[in-house]
Parts: structure tokens; sequence; C-alpha cells
């Protein structure tokens, strides 16, 4: 079976964002596409980014931990918030911690505001950023504008069918990717 990490990449008090890794989880796993995993920056509590996996001497057990997940992920959903127009630190951090890990892999971005633009400009901003190193990222996106308003906490949308919908063309394109990525390297 195929594994997904999705990165819950905001690490505020308060934050919103979470609700949606977890919305994910559950869609991915209760439609049986793939195994889910969040992967919350929180949790990990990176330090500020000093030098890449590959350069450090002796990396922390969270930083081998993350790497070996990004690596071992069949494809990654980030679910980001936008803050000032872009993606938050913590996101950026641990962007610029691996390269060999974010290389050819499949990446769909979730993108997310409390206002009515759905984090559109740290998707662009993001998307930039994963391209430079290589990364697939998946051209639909999934946008959510009002947050607070759309989700509850524990990841329940206000509007199950209309979101759902728009999961499920946001998770096909993602799978196909996926697909398409795996019968690449086999060739």
């Amino acid at each position: 079976m195929l594994h997904i990490s999705i990165i819950s990449s905001s690490v505020r008090n308060g934050r919103k964002s979470q609700s949606i890794s977890l919305y994910f989880k559950n869609y991915i796993e209760s439609n049986k596409l793939a195994e889910a995993e969040i992967l919350d920056l929180k949790k990990y509590s990176f330090p500020v980014f000093e030098d890449t996996f590959k350069a450090q001497e002796h990396p922390s057990a969270a930083v081998v931990d993350f790497a070996g997940k990004i690596k071992a992920s069949d494809g990654i959903i980030i679910v980001t918030p936008e803050y000032n127009g872009g993606y938050p630190a913590s996101l950026k951090n641990v962007i610029d911690l691996l390269y060999e890990e974010w290389h050819r892999k499949p990446i769909s971005i979730c993108t997310v505001s409390a206002g009515a633009f759905g984090g559109t400009q740290a998707l662009v901003a993001l998307q930039f950023t994963l391209w430079k190193i290589g990364a697939w990222t998946v051209t639909n996106m999934f946008c959510v504008s009002n947050v607070a308003k759309t989700f509850d906490d524990t990841g329940n949308p206000a509007d199950k069918e209309a979101t759902d919908k728009l999961a499920y063309d946001f998770t096909k394109e993602f799978m196909d990717s996926i697909n398409a990525n795996r019968q690449a390297a086999i060739a």
C-alpha cells in the first residue's frame, strides 16, 4: 500500500491548518487510497536551520526521523497557512534542511487562510521553492478560505459534500502523479 505523509506546517498556538491535515488523513484512509501519516512540525520542534541534513555531523534523532519519513513517502501533501503573503518559517526550515529527500517527490499543496483568498500568495511562493529543489509539484491545489468557518478543530468540514468533491479532484491528480512517478522509476 502507498504511504502518504501530510506535513502540518504551522507551529503557532491556536493554529487552524492542523484541522485540514486531520481531514486529509481521514479522507485518504477512509477512501482506502493509501496509509497516511501527519508529520506535525510543532511536535518536531526543529531548531532554526543551520545546515543541511547531509552536512550535519551529528543530526538530532528528530532530523533523522523526519528525513527518513520524507524519503520513504510515496508522496507528500503539505498543508500550510499563509502568513503575511508567504508560508511559515517552520516549513521553509524543513524544506532547506533536506534536499535529495524532496527530489522527484510528488507533492501536493494545500493552503489555508483566515481570509477570502485561501492562501494563494503562499501557494505561489511555496511552489517556486519546491520547483527549485526538484520536487514534482502537482498542479491541482486545495485552497481553504475562512478556515475557522469551514472546518472544525477535529477536521470536519462544514460542507462535507462540497469539500469531499474538491478533495476527490485534488487527491486523484496527486495519486496519478505518484503512480506516474513510480512507473518512471521502474523504466
